[in-house]
């Protein structure tokens, strides 16, 4: 990333941090069109460890940082799930080696509505609207300061042991850091049974960067695996890698979801 100054580190740890929160499929970034169903609820614990290195005009600045995201969602129909997220985030700054931010605490709350409204022969689309509330501490860089929000149209096709998803999405980056409040964001993902109950994930994505000076806007490719212990029990890994100066180096990236 680009940044100039504290001021300027500050945001893009925020933006660093704040990004996917909510996601199934982790450590896809890409959503599909699965829901839980009418009663049922799955648990996901997903974690990750970000690292990022420039050096700018003899400035070297090194940021780390992650998150740990707890999101619980719950299937209202058979077609309808309601998605609740939230972040526990932590970050560090360092200016030639001297600490000019170090902050950790709960970061924002994300609440979404997954609605697929259309099924045909392995084909499927949703609808996911969403607010983001304002839980974090923006004057720590953990947070918005304001509430947000969100839609995405997303869709899936089934392919025998492979799927296929898009997502286009629309973000209003409501905030208090002078940042750019009109987000667009385009991503696609596939996964591959290569044996039962074990999966190859492979995503990649772009995003309108919040920075109105930045040069370029973050794009990133993740490689992963989901292995399904049990029907009810998923564990995942990957690694996210910036394809652009304006995204995150590399981000290293654990999951698991529980479903009952």
């Amino acid at each position: 990333m680009v940044c100039k100054g504290f001021r300027k580190e500050l945001l893009c740890l925020v933006f660093l941090l704040m990004t996917g929160n909510s996601w199934a499929a982790h450590p896809l970034i890409t959503d599909d069109t699965g829901t839980q169903g009418k009663g049922k609820f799955q648990l996901e614990l997903n974690g990750q460890y970000d690292w990022e290195k420039e050096s700018i005009n003899g400035v070297s600045t090194k940021t780390t940082g992650g998150q740990v995201a707890t999101t619980l969602s719950y299937g209202i129909a058979e077609n309808v799930d309601l998605v609740l997220s939230l972040p526990y985030q932590w970050g560090k700054t360092e200016e030639n080696e001297v600490t000019a931010y170090n902050e950790n605490g709960i970061g924002d709350m994300v609440f979404e509505a997954k609605w697929r409204f259309f099924e045909k022969e392995g084909f499927s689309l949703v609808l996911k609207p969403g607010i983001s509330i304002p839980t974090g501490n923006d004057e720590k860089g953990l947070g918005t300061g304001k509430f947000g929000g969100h839609i995405f149209l997303i869709g899936s096709k089934e392919l025998g042991p492979c799927a296929f998803h898009a997502n286009l999405g629309y973000i209003r980056n409501e905030n208090k850091a002078d940042e750019r409040k009109d987000i667009w964001h385009a991503s696609m993902a596939t996964t591959w049974e290569v044996i039962k109950n074990l999966k190859l994930v492979a995503n990649i994505g772009i995003e309108r960067n919040t920075d109105d000076e930045a040069s370029n806007n973050p794009a990133f490719i993740i490689g992963g695996v989901i292995y399904s212990v049990t029907e009810y029990f998923d564990l995942d890994c990957g690694v996210k890698y910036g394809l652009t100066s304006s995204e995150t180096d590399l981000s290293l990236m654990v999951g698991m979801a529980l479903r009952f």
